[in-house]
């Protein structure tokens, strides 16, 4: 049986920086996917925004993590040639009754450092996106856009630079922890092979929960789709433009990739399994979403793009989950770490996420 320091499942944006984090620290490192590429569910489904850490509880992982691997992030994107963009994001208060959510937004991101957001006033707003209609806004200019498949790319290269692998179309079936086997190494099997390894890390994404039901203490995975929409012709904004947010998520937002198209979403609708098909039925949904700061909005002009599924560990009606760093300090059983509801802002707070991994591995 082979045998390597770390097992790493699932080759998402964090599995990939916890495999490339390990790696250069000098761990030999496995990646164990079950797809045929990398990055092909919850870290290529989303609105590959850089956040800046605004809405997330003071000292949550979620705050801290976010705000740490933003800068990480950045510094990244540049060094390795990752395209990206600072290109900013308005938060608009939509009417005079939405002004104190949106400073609430602005004092709890200065609970969590970050302190550059600022109030517009609606004659600023409609100089800064002339489409944006709204009582006034906050401007968050350290928000950004990332390619999230060259960044991932990038990580891949990391990993094997530095003597590390990816194993592709490889599903773990079953993890046997170490502490069972009477403090021998973890055993991870797939349907191909079986390895063991010093440390088990279970980022695995949407199914982490299901890898994670023999250590004490692991949460039941709930799952929230969110529908994206495309928008063709002209585009009509500079910048990220967010509404207040609701519940699950925050709210059908203007997103823009690296070629400057715009995207809407997503929305927040639960679901029992994973199921990626496109459900055009909420479209009016949306039209009436994106027209409350949007009324210029020619619905032709939407049109069907992807959906993606937030890996979540609190369900409908419940407040949103903090990040789970679910370590043997928490549950007890050597040598595994379980990352368990890496949901937004995960993409951001991927190496954060990364260095905390290898602060408990490298003890």
């Amino acid at each position: 049986m082979d045998s390597v320091d770390c097992i790493v499942i699932g080759a998402g944006a964090v599995g990939l920086a916890v495999a490339a984090r390990l790696a250069a620290a000098g761990h030999e490192v496995i990646v164990l996917e079950q797809h045929d590429l990398i990055g092909s569910e919850t870290s290529s489904r989303n609105s590959e925004v850089i956040h800046a850490g605004i809405y997330y509880p003071e000292n949550s992982l979620k705050a801290a993590l976010c705000v740490r691997g933003r800068e990480m992030l950045y510094a990244h994107c540049q060094q390795f040639a990752v395209p990206h963009k600072q290109c900013g994001k308005v938060i608009v208060a939509a009417h005079e009754s939405q002004r104190d959510i949106v400073a609430g937004y602005q004092a709890q991101a200065r609970r969590n450092g970050v302190n550059d957001l600022y109030w517009i006033s609606q004659k600023e707003l409609a100089e800064l996106e002339p489409e944006v209609v709204g009582f006034g806004g906050v401007v968050s200019p350290s928000t950004g856009i990332v390619d999230s498949h060259a960044y991932m790319l990038s990580l891949q290269g990391i990993i094997e630079k530095h003597g590390g692998m990816v194993a592709l179309n490889t599903k773990v079936l079953s993890i046997e922890s170490g502490q069972l086997l009477e403090g021998q190494k973890s055993i991870v099997r797939t349907a191909e092979l079986d390895i063991s390894g010093q440390w088990v890390i279970n980022c695995a994404g949407l199914w982490a929960p299901e890898l994670s039901t023999d250590t004490p203490g692991a949460p039941t995975a709930y799952y929230a789709k969110g529908h994206y929409y495309s928008y063709t012709g002209a585009q009509p904004f500079s910048r990220l433009v967010y509404p207040t947010a609701e519940a699950g998520g925050l709210g059908v937002h203007v997103t823009l990739d690296m070629a400057g198209q715009v995207k809407f979403g997503p929305d927040v609708r639960w679901i029992d399994d994973v199921d990626y098909s496109f459900d055009e039925s909420y479209k009016q949904d949306f039209v009436a979403a994106i027209q409350a700061y949007f009324p210029n909005l020619d619905p032709q002009r939407l049109h069907p793009s992807y959906t993606g599924i937030r890996p979540k560990i609190s369900g409908p009606g419940i407040a949103a989950a903090d990040f789970m760093l679910h370590t043997p300090t928490h549950h007890g059983v050597a040598g595994r770490i379980n990352l368990l509801g890496i949901e937004s802002p995960g993409l951001t707070a991927s190496l954060a996420i990364a260095e905390q991994v290898e602060k408990v591995v490298s003890g």
